[in-house]
């Protein structure tokens, strides 16, 4: 036990820390396209957005190590990208797990604003709401919705490993998050750091899952 504790005063910590980093960076620049894209989805009708949605549902399906093996085929030194120096680095895992959350959030958030009653954007457009009030209106309906859905997408990328190890090396100190850190320490056999890491892990897991079922909860009344 008194390992354990030690662990946690320096690598512990700075492997959490990056953890949490990469994969709120990699959930907030995903939003930056999957929510306009969500919301003009579900307000706009137009050629081709049935397509869309379907490409996006099927995206879903999509492994996460072939994400990795093509983010790490156009960061390699020999692809037209390579010259950024990405490859890994937090920055090239921030990418790979963003890519994995656009889907995720895009299909989830299309459903949070298509569940908005026609009545309340009726009501906003009957009272002449501006479009800037009525994207508003539409994002406050639907906020507890929202909300669960970007715990959803962070609980789904800062728990992938093999692709994460794949971009980023799990190189100590620089790019080693939690789940590849408990892959390898449990192959090396150094089973303390990986189990504490696990309990640190199953403990987000467990605070991740409380506020999810409230928000969900108050998203149905």
């Amino acid at each position: 036990m008194i390992e354990i504790v030690s662990f946690l005063d320096g690598e512990v910590l700075g492997i959490v820390l990056l953890s949490f980093r990469v994969s709120l960076t990699a959930i907030a620049l995903s939003c930056l396209l999957s929510l306009p894209l969500s919301l003009l989805l579900a307000l706009k009708n137009f050629p081709g957005r049935r397509v869309i949605i379907s490409i996006i549902n099927s995206l879903l399906a999509v492994p996460a190590v072939a994400i990795g093996l093509v983010v790490y085929l156009f960061l390699t030194r020999r692809s037209p990208l390579g010259a950024l120096g990405l490859l890994y680095s937090p920055w090239a895992m921030i990418i790979a797990q963003g890519l994995l959350a656009i889907p995720i959030i895009t299909s989830l958030a299309l459903a949070a604003f298509q569940s908005v009653s026609r009545q309340i954007r009726e009501t906003a457009i009957t009272l002449g709401a501006s479009s800037h009030q009525f994207i508003l209106t539409i994002f406050r309906e639907s906020r507890y919705s929202l909300i669960a859905v970007l715990i959803m997408g962070f609980a789904r990328v800062i728990g992938e490993t093999g692709m994460t190890m794949m971009v980023g090396g799990n190189i100590k100190g620089s790019t080693r998050v939690m789940t590849t850190a408990i892959a390898l320490e449990t192959m090396k056999g150094n089973f303390e750091l990986a189990i504490t890491l696990g309990i640190i892990l199953l403990a987000v897991s467990l605070l991740i899952g409380v506020p999810l079922q409230l928000l969900q909860g108050a998203g149905k009344r």
